[in-house]
């Protein structure tokens, strides 16, 4: 499962069923998890931790510390979940002390050819990053979140459950939940009802998030009168909420026409 000329290192934990491709690099402190499999010339840095039935492609570094100038070689780690694909070419670094000292990267994620994941970053479940997506720094992306192709994301800004950007923008500030998003800079569009009909979001509940999106981006309310009216809807449909928490939880402020 191994192959011959793959370099291991002796404090590198992996399970009997893990496959490791030719000319990879596993170093210390490494724990990878059941029936993963790493394909050639992959490096593995720990403290990395990456769970089960995971693949990474050919040409990927994972668990490098961050170039961030702040950071003096403190013990940080990387911590990745079950059943995610991480194709050609891409980088995930470490944490930093500054921050919660773990990049973090859920369940059954897509991470498509030459992504890169900056320190401190997480990253929920189900979600998808386009190639060529960079997140910088203390980025977060709830579940089901999605990134097209070459769009950059700034430091600290969050993307929101069932949210969707398009193909080559720029992210400055945050993306509520549910809302598809593109240019540069990104600005709002619509509700994201394509994502939301593949995963079973009833009409209903569709319309509700398209009457607040209203409230939130056309009716021209104030954000926090908005708000107010957004909380009255989610009282007969709960999807709202984490519309509501998405956007009141924002510490860069949320995108805007």
């Amino acid at each position: 499962m191994i192959h011959s000329s793959a370099i291991i290192d002796p404090s590198a934990n992996l399970h009997p069923s893990v496959t490791v491709g030719p000319w990879s690099i596993i170093g210390p402190d490494v724990v990878i998890g059941e029936s993963s499999t790493i394909a050639s010339h992959c490096v593995i840095k720990g403290p990395t931790t990456i769970g089960k039935r995971c693949k990474v492609y050919q040409f990927s570094t994972i668990g490098e510390a961050t170039p961030d100038l702040k950071y003096q070689n403190e013990p940080t780690t990387l911590t990745i979940g079950d059943d995610n694909i991480f194709r050609e070419g891409i980088t995930i670094h470490r944490g930093t002390v500054q921050d919660r000292g773990d990049t973090w990267i859920g369940n059954h994620n897509l991470l498509m050819a030459y992504v890169h994941v900056g320190h401190d970053c997480i990253i929920g479940d189900h979600c998808i990053l386009v190639n060529n997506v960079a997140l910088a720094g203390h980025v977060q992306m709830d579940d089901w979140a999605i990134i097209g192709g070459y769009t950059g994301v700034h430091q600290h800004c969050r993307l929101g459950a069932h949210s969707y950007v398009g193909t080559m923008s720029k992210i400055s500030q945050d993306v509520p939940a549910y809302v598809l998003a593109d240019g540069r800079p990104a600005a709002p569009k619509m509700i994201n009802v394509e994502g939301l009909r593949r995963r079973d979001f009833s009409p209903q509940e569709i319309k509700a998030l398209q009457k607040a999106y209203k409230l939130l981006y056309r009716n021209e309310l104030n954000l926090t009168d908005a708000l107010a009216e957004m909380k009255l809807l989610a009282i007969d449909y709960p999807c709202i909420t984490v519309l509501v928490e998405s956007i009141q939880n924002s510490t860069r402020g949320i995108i805007r026409r």
